[in-house]
């Protein structure tokens, strides 16, 4: 792995500036103990050079007699801390100057301010985590519901990690007996590796990382929030449902026709799960208003795209024809639906038509009560698409495209035994899918562009 990491000590804020009462300042290096013994004397008396590791210190912050702040200093001696280096975490009160202070005493003292990312990078160079398990730490840091949470933990812990190492693992014995066989070339008869056993296992494989990669689309949903779409006549209270679901203003509510152009895209957390709420321009079977036609349009697109439709009529407008009829033509998509009678403080109840996937319920948009009852049609909605809670699921999108790649190579090895290539060609076709799974977790080789571009969406202090 080629590697041109400067591999100093190191030093940054690890908690959003001025984002409480305390702050940590995270300090990692060959130098990082000493360092700090020279701005952090300790109340005990004894030295952090003399501490050992995991053990937390209270004390003071002082520079050629300036006194900083107290604080506590917290030791991690290497290989056993998050970047596996020696590493001081200091821990002080959230005031801004004292942040800023005590690290410009740190760079005078001979750190350098951390790169984005740089302690998970150097954990990752250091083997403290594979790839794959180093991205999780950002989307654990940046997770905002209990779905993304749980992917999050289970990837950062290697869940996915194992499942790719159990494929490399079965891959590589039988890539091994390939190679083998191409070492003894001047003896045709000779085959190591049973033909017949590697077409089931590539099998297998294939199945198995097919699986992992169709699993992005559940992934994208947690990541961005699982789509719900809001389609209709114009002027059912598409809009006004939008705004009673994130309880604002988000969208404009008038009593025009076709006021809602374009889509308008929102989130929403309901029962740990993120949503991603669509509001839909109005469908009617014509108009000369070619703004709205392209509207019209991509409202029928984010129907194909959403996971959830919420499909309303207007219950002071609508007949149980008209529910039918909309209840038929909605049964094309097989996905969960929920059919909004709206207006209902205003209108006589209208009959309910229900199929398997399509279900209905009549609310009034100005009922906080009403609200809350499709809140939780959703949430039960999004129970019959929410995967297990040991499931491996992919939301990196760069692991997503190393799995494609890995699905094709393994897909010509099933081709080419069904053919009968010989062992040269098999080879290299299991080479390419051991590399592409290889490069997930970094086990193969990872250039210096790759990690720089995957730590730079990181956090400074992380």
């Amino acid at each position: 792995m080629n590697t041109h990491l400067d591999f100093s000590t190191i030093c940054a804020l690890s908690t959003p500036a001025g984002s409480g009462a305390l702050a940590i300042v995270r300090v990692s290096g060959p130098e990082a103990v000493t360092l700090c013994d020279r701005f952090f004397q300790p109340r005990s008396g004894v030295p952090l050079a003399e501490r050992r590791s995991h053990t937390a210190t209270f004390g003071r912050l002082v520079r050629d007699g300036e006194l900083l702040d107290e604080a506590v200093a917290t030791v991690f001696r290497a290989p056993h801390s998050f970047t596996g280096e020696d590493t001081v975490e200091l821990s002080c009160h959230g005031s801004t100057f004292i942040q800023q202070r005590l690290l410009e005493w740190l760079i005078d003292g001979g750190a350098r301010a951390a790169a984005p990312g740089e302690f998970t990078r150097r954990a990752f160079l250091n083997g403290r985590m594979d790839l794959s398990q180093a991205e999780a730490v950002a989307d654990l840091i940046a997770s905002t519901s209990a779905g993304m949470h749980r992917v999050a933990m289970n990837q950062m812990r290697g869940g996915f990690s194992d499942e790719l190492a159990t494929l490399r693992a079965q891959l590589l014995e039988f890539a091994s007996l390939v190679e083998l066989e191409l070492d003894f070339g001047d003896h045709e008869e000779l085959e190591f590796a049973d033909r017949t056993r590697l077409g089931e296992l590539a099998d297998r494989i294939a199945r198995r990382i097919d699986t992992l990669a169709a699993s992005f689309a559940a992934g994208n949903a947690l990541r961005h929030g699982l789509p719900v779409a809001i389609i209709g006549r114009p002027n059912v209270g598409k809009s006004t449902l939008l705004n009673g679901l994130l309880n604002e203003e988000r969208a404009i509510v008038s009593d025009i026709p076709g006021t809602t152009r374009d889509t308008i895209e929102e989130t929403l957390t309901l029962d740990g799960r993120l949503f991603r709420f669509i509001d839909t321009a109005g469908l009617r079977d014509r108009t000369t208003d070619r703004i709205e036609e392209i509207g019209i349009l991509r409202s029928f697109e984010k129907a194909d795209q959403a996971a959830i439709i919420l499909y309303l009529l207007d219950l002071t407008d609508s007949t149980a024809d008209d529910w039918l009829e909309a209840s038929r033509w909605l049964r094309r998509y097989e996905k969960p639906v929920l059919m909004v009678g709206t207006k209902n403080d205003l209108a006589r109840r209208s009959p309910i038509h229900t199929t398997d996937n399509v279900q209905a319920i009549h609310i009034s948009c100005r009922e906080p009560a009403d609200i809350e009852r499709v809140k939780q049609r959703i949430v039960e909605l999004a129970d019959t698409l929410t995967v297990g809670t040991h499931d491996v699921i992919v939301t990196n999108v760069r692991h997503y495209e190393a799995l494609c790649r890995a699905g094709e190579a393994i897909r010509r090895v099933l081709a080419g035994l069904s053919d009968g290539l010989p062992g040269d060609l098999l080879a290299e076709d299991l080479r390419d899918c051991l590399h592409a799974l290889g490069e997930i977790t970094g086990g193969e080789i990872v250039t210096d562009e790759v990690l720089a571009n995957i730590f730079s969406k990181f956090c400074i202090g992380k």
